[in-house]
């Protein structure tokens, strides 16, 4: 199968989040799109106001219970500590063998790819999908996914997406002044936040 990665915190999940997982669907042909909520993100070891990771999962699963080809991953909670890409990766290849990953990340992601932990080791577990975000454009994502190329033997696809400007801490600072994030999130995850109380 081809399997598309999505990866975050999800500190909430966001429509950004899922226009860009349908996307990659659509255009690479994807059997189905796994969410993988971060366990201990390297690059946010904590996280003062936002939510649990329990929290985290169970609102990444009423984002994308309605969608027949989306599901969740928790594999990296599954165990404590820090959690790089390239192992999370590596696991899947192992516990997979015959799939195929897409791991789907934004421009930003591709801009900043060479500073992440072990970037050979990610190429060799699976295909990078980068979407358009922060206004790059086309022309500059395949500049970088060029050099990428080279450096890392990287496979890489570039998906022609909405620019959709939501962010996570967009949303927790807008709960924290008690302003609607009606459309910023899924209905569902909307009703979990205020129900929890979380961000407020």
């Amino acid at each position: 199968m081809k399997i598309g990665i999505m990866g975050g915190t999800f500190d909430p999940i966001h429509m950004g989040h899922l226009i860009l997982a349908e996307e990659a669907y659509e255009q690479l042909g994807l059997d189905c799109v796994w969410f993988m909520p971060n366990g201990s993100p390297p690059h946010k070891p904590e996280r003062a106001g936002g939510a649990s990771d329990w929290q985290r999962l169970a609102m990444t699963r009423l984002a994308v219970e309605d969608n027949p080809h989306f599901s969740v991953c928790d594999i990296e909670m599954e165990s404590e500590g820090v959690h790089y890409s390239y192992h999370t990766l590596e696991m899947l290849r192992e516990r997979y063998p015959g799939d195929e990953f897409h791991f789907i990340i934004g421009a930003d992601s591709l801009f900043t790819f060479e500073s992440w932990k072990e970037p050979e080791r990610i190429c060799r577990a699976c295909i990078l999908s980068a979407g358009v975000r922060d206004h790059a454009s086309f022309e500059q994502m395949e500049k970088q996914a060029e050099v990428l190329r080279r450096t890392y033997q990287a496979r890489i696809e570039l998906l022609r997406t909405w620019n959709v400007d939501i962010s996570s801490s967009d949303i927790r600072e807008k709960m924290q002044k008690r302003q609607s994030v009606r459309y910023y999130v899924p209905e569902e995850v909307r009703k979990y936040i205020l129900e929890n109380r979380i961000y407020l």
